[in-house]
């Protein structure tokens, strides 16, 4: 319940509003992406915690349309800095906001409202849009989260969304995919659980690897702008790439390759060691992970032409720079317009990349917002800046670098 003076989350229009939109997303899904929804049963339209794997810009239009209930979806705040359209979103469905790549006590609050009030949650564990196929790292903390609410936890498998629009792509693939409940599990099933526990249970709902034959997508473009996921070459290591249509290549090297309609690699010219996307990310990770990024203080490894943004959050955002320069360093980054500003990973507590290829830098209070071009690859950045604070601290072998 709100308490007294406090407007309630949970309101009656949710309701109208989510039966007036349910016919018009459950065909706009349909035709878009081509999936098969299982709706959840009359007899099964509870209240419940959602845990969704991450792949499809689309995938809270998924989950309304099996629940055909009004969910409060927890979002990023970069949701609610788009001035007029964030009002309307947060009038209309009122999604819960959340700081990406943050311990966020308010949205937990708030999740803890919602579910006193009777509403539905749903979020993606993983914070992150897969770019491979493969589900991302899960935090911990969304198993406090799970005991904090004592919700039925409803797992929502969303598979086969990669094949029909990877997170690197403007547009979708005519295919298959499918979304579904796989499980639901009451809160006397998990309560007395010990965390490392239920954190094994909702890795393994959730865990979805496309790196593997499943059927055809088909598209004219189907490679284009592949090189917002990749910046390292099998033979050159850092490099640049350009795609178009359904091909990418090395700007260094004589590497080019075929993205098929099997989601598979196809070398054209060139040795590529990969077969699927998925293998090539994880070989990317693995080859940041084994570098010393603190050996690149001097020269700039990458130099790009980009616009800054100052975010006000939950408000809306300014351009500070039209026309800059970005230049990434093993220690810092450098944004070059009219003024000059370094942004020290020493003084940043948090790295991310919102959408496809923005990128979001916390330092202090202040929360900044490059975007490039349509091929800027905003994750290198974020790369980089977890694997110099991994070194920094001494964890030399962790291998988590921000996704």
């Amino acid at each position: 319940m709100a308490k007294k003076g406090q407007h309630k989350w949970v309101k009656f229009r949710h309701k109208v509003i989510t039966k007036l939109a349910y016919i018009f997303f459950y065909m706009a899904v349909r035709f878009k992406y081509g999936a098969k929804i299982t709706k959840m049963s009359r007899k099964d339209k509870g209240q419940y915690l959602i845990l969704f794997n991450h792949q499809t810009d689309y995938d809270q239009f998924f989950v309304g349309c099996a629940f055909r209930t009004p969910v409060y979806y927890v979002a990023s705040e970069d949701l609610f800095s788009k001035g007029f359209i964030s009002k309307l979103l947060k009038w209309a469905v009122a999604p819960i906001p959340i700081k990406k790549q943050s311990t966020d006590v308010r949205a937990v609050m708030n999740c803890i409202r919602v579910a006193k009030e009777g509403g539905t949650i749903a979020l993606a564990p993983e914070g992150n849009r897969t770019y491979s196929g493969k589900t991302e790292h899960i935090n911990e903390a969304i198993c406090g989260l799970c005991k904090a609410l004592k919700l039925p936890i409803a797992f929502f498998r969303i598979e086969e969304g990669y094949g029909v629009h990877p997170r690197w792509s403007n547009k979708p693939r005519h295919g298959k995919m499918r979304a579904y409940t796989s499980r639901v599990m009451q809160p006397e099933e998990y309560l007395n659980m010990d965390n490392a526990e239920l954190y094994e249970i909702i890795k393994k709902e959730l865990y979805v690897n496309e790196g593997a034959l499943s059927g055809a997508f088909k598209s004219n473009k189907r490679a284009e702008y592949l090189e917002r996921a990749i910046y390292v070459c099998p033979h050159c290591g850092f490099s640049t790439f350009e795609s178009h249509g359904n091909f990418m290549e090395c700007k260094k090297c004589s590497l080019k390759i075929e993205y098929l309609e099997t989601k598979q690699l196809k070398a054209v010219s060139g040795n590529l060691p990969f077969e699927f996307v998925t293998e090539w990310y994880d070989y990317q990770a693995s080859f940041i992970n084994s570098f010393d990024v603190r050996t690149v203080t001097e020269k700039p490894l990458y130099e790009e032409r980009v616009t800054l943004y100052k975010v006000i959050p939950y408000k809306n955002k300014k351009k500070i720079e039209s026309e800059a320069i970005v230049r990434l360093f093993g220690d810092r980054i450098v944004v070059e317009g009219v003024k000059t500003r370094e942004f020290s990973f020493d003084e940043a507590y948090a790295f991310a990349v919102l959408g496809r290829n923005k990128l979001n830098v916390y330092i202090g209070k202040d929360l900044w917002q490059i975007k490039g071009s349509k091929r800027f690859n905003a994750l290198k950045y974020v790369h980089f800046y977890y694997r110099y604070n991994n070194l920094k601290k001494g964890d030399d072998n962790v291998l988590f670098l921000g996704l």
